[in-house]
């Protein structure tokens, strides 16, 4: 029979002796990389790299825009596959309708863009610092 290797339960804990809002710090530091405290504090004390998680409000976000953007698309296409309703408007209220979707469609996506930097540029920022 092989012998087991030791886990951290029965290891010796670290006590570090912080003050509260040192602790908030740390707490919400390990939550944004999505790590426990211990393991958080256990990485950063070995020199590994800490990577944070994406905003999980922001992916939501941009979940429901792309969902926006799919169901005018589809509403569009729809709409201009059905010659019995189109035939009920003129041609310049169809382009004009036509014209406002497609600037709905592009409002979403400056939306989405924005909504990518929001949530990219802080991590890349956090990357390049020393």
């Amino acid at each position: 029979m092989s012998e087991q290797q030791p886990t951290r339960k029965g290891s010796t804990p670290i006590y570090v002796w912080v003050l509260p809002e040192e602790k908030t710090a740390i707490e919400s530091n390990a939550r944004a990389s999505g790590l426990s405290t211990s393991r958080y504090l256990r990485s950063v004390g070995l020199g590994y790299p800490v990577h944070g998680i994406l905003d999980y409000q922001r992916v939501d976000d941009l979940a429901r825009i792309n969902g926006d953007l799919g169901r005018l698309g589809g509403l569009l296409k729809l709409w201009l596959t059905n010659d019995e309703k189109l035939a009920i408007y003129g041609r310049p209220q169809i382009q004009q309708t036509i014209l406002g979707v497609l600037d709905a469609i592009q409002e979403n996506q400056t939306a989405i863009r924005s909504t990518m930097a929001a949530v990219v540029t802080p991590l890349a920022a956090k990357k390049v610092q020393p």
